[in-house]
């Protein structure tokens, strides 16, 4: 069977750090699917070596190396240089021991795939992989997430800058890889603007649709749920969009309305904001119980990129969803069909009229589950990546 080396800007857990759940699920079924994986991968957290043993059973081997932090001036240093922007050895690297960890697995084993997780944190391994095709997958163009950030805070000089340098940045990072993957159209769009010469191609992350399933238990009368990491700046500023503008909007007509803020890292200020209307719970060990009995998920994203996880789990439970356009980037969610769907600006007037009509949320519940099931599932995932390894 296949043998796959797969070179990560993380490990596989805690699934709530978004980022790491497309690292667990696609090796997990990969698995299923009879293939050894070896695993690199960067470690950030001081629990990173601690959790190994959660998910070791993935893989064949497991090698985590410690993260060294870059700088803006590094990365403009390479933006600036062609000839250092893909180190041809391990000094040059900004991790020479991730370098040597490749290496030393390219002398043990014949790989049928290479791929790399994450942008700027693996892609200066090519010249490591000895000229061997690889796919990368950066999640997401970066350059998308900052101008989307520009359009909200245009006076910002210093994200101004940082948008240009990851321009400079995206605009040759991938250009020796077999396929660079992202998950969402407008991502694909966006690099593809930057360099026409990419091999793009785009395959969303999945959710897992056995554990997040519908639930038949009464939802909580008027209650609004949003979930995030809140370390994560586009979550933050959709928390306090909700708890400052939409909430007292949508109250202006249903004063009963309530307001849940589930998941990771909320800042004091915004935990400092509870009131009878407003609950943050901060990480709880397990969403699925919010999602099955809250009234609706309201997704109020103005900046981000990539695919929503939150999005895709709260359709997989049948929840009914209230969000902006972004918030459904690669989705392909319908407005009346599968969500509500409205710019910022309208969605307290969407919000107000799914709580008035339970029918109309029942009706957007099931479309919701039918869109994942048919077109999210880990294992359809998973069977892209066979694919485009050319299994």
């Amino acid at each position: 069977m296949p043998r796959l080396l797969l070179l990560s800007r993380c490990p596989p857990l805690p699934l709530y750090l978004g980022d790491r759940l497309i690292v667990w699920h696609l090796t997990r079924e990969l698995g299923r699917m009879g293939v050894t994986i070896d695993l690199i991968a960067l470690a950030n957290r001081r629990e990173d070596a601690d959790e190994i043993a959660d998910y070791a059973h993935l893989f064949a081997q497991v090698t985590l190396i410690p993260e060294t932090p870059r700088t803006p001036f590094q990365y403009l240093a390479r933006a600036l240089n062609p000839r250092a922007r893909f180190p041809r050895r391990p000094e040059q690297a900004w991790h020479p021991a991730f370098w040597h960890a490749i290496s030393a697995h390219l002398d043990r084993h014949r790989y049928d795939a290479l791929h790399l997780f994450g942008g700027l944190h693996v892609y200066e391994f090519w010249h490591a992989l000895r000229g061997q095709p690889a796919v990368i997958t950066p999640y997401e163009s970066y350059a998308l997430l900052l101008a989307r950030q520009l359009r909200e805070q245009p006076a910002n000089l210093e994200l101004r800058l940082r948008w240009l340098l990851a321009r400079a940045l995206e605009s040759w990072m991938y250009t020796p890889y077999q396929r660079a993957v992202v998950l969402a159209e407008a991502d694909r769009d966006a690099l593809a603007a930057l360099n026409p010469r990419y091999r793009l191609e785009v395959i969303p992350n999945g959710v897992d649709l056995d554990y997040f399933q519908p639930q038949a238990v009464p939802r909580d009368p008027a209650t609004l749920l949003f979930v995030g990491n809140y370390a994560y700046p586009p979550n933050l500023e959709a928390a306090w969009g909700l708890v400052d503008e939409l909430l007292p909007r949508v109250r202006a007509s249903v004063p009963e309305a309530r307001l849940l803020l589930v998941g990771n890292a909320p800042p004091p200020d915004l935990l400092a904001r509870q009131s009878d209307g407003i609950t943050v719970t901060g990480r709880v060990d397990d969403v699925r119980p919010y999602y099955a009995r809250a009234t609706a998920f309201v997704c109020p994203l103005r900046v981000g990129a990539g695919i929503k996880n939150k999005v895709l789990e709260a359709l997989a439970m049948a929840t009914p969803i209230v969000g902006t356009p972004l918030s459904f980037d690669g989705i392909g969610a319908a407005h009346e069909r599968e969500a509500l769907i409205a710019d910022y600006d309208d969605l307290a007037e969407q919000v107000v009229r799914l709580l008035r009509a339970p029918a109309l949320g029942e009706r957007l519940s099931a479309a919701g589950r039918a869109l994942v099931e048919a077109r999210f599932s880990w294992r359809s995932v998973a069977a892209r990546y066979w694919e485009l390894y050319g299994w």
